[in-house]
């Protein structure tokens, strides 16, 4: 399910749309009259949808869309005059039609979805740094507890896992730990 922010101008036109989600099964995590709100929302999220009109009190949705963070897309919801302000990812016309927008909503969440998978799927690919730190962890523990290098790293991976920390942040404690 996507993280979907409504941002309108007017705070009644919004809850509207919030409501029209929630009816249809979409899962609004906020209602804001501003860009600044919608951006102080985005922050604690890794990806979203923002569904808004063309403007704002503080922005248009021209500059909301530049500030996304990626991970986030932008549905807007206005006259097609004000279509090419922006290169945003969908667009709606006014006035607006239910199906339209749950079937549009609908076809976004299923990208982000796919995207998530993809970016699960991919395995991660480390900095130098990082593959040093983590190298100088195993040589450590091989040394003082007489581990194979296999063995090394999957002891790194599962205080990984157990302490909640990623191999880097565990490698580095593994060496602070073990410094002669």
């Amino acid at each position: 399910m996507a993280n979907i922010i409504v941002v309108f101008p007017k705070t009644e036109d919004a809850k509207n749309i919030r409501n029209i989600l929630n009816r249809n099964g979409f899962h609004v995590i906020a209602v804001c009259t501003t860009g600044a709100q919608a951006l102080n929302c985005i922050e604690e999220l890794n990806d979203g949808i923002v569904v808004c009109g063309y403007r704002f009190a503080d922005m248009r949705y021209g500059e909301l869309h530049e500030y996304l963070p990626e991970g986030f897309e932008m549905l807007l919801i206005a006259s097609e005059r004000y279509w090419g302000e922006a290169a945003v990812d969908m667009c709606i016309s006014m006035p607006l039609k239910i199906h339209d927008l749950v079937d549009t909503l609908t076809m976004m969440e299923e990208t982000q979805l796919r995207r998530r998978r993809r970016r699960r799927a991919q395995p991660r690919v480390r900095d130098e740094k990082a593959q040093a730190v983590i190298a100088g962890a195993k040589e450590v523990l091989m040394e003082r507890n007489n581990m194979t290098e296999s063995e090394a790293h999957r002891y790194i991976q599962k205080c990984s896992m157990d302490s909640g920390t990623n191999m880097v942040e565990t490698a580095h404690m593994i060496l602070d730990i073990m410094k002669p």
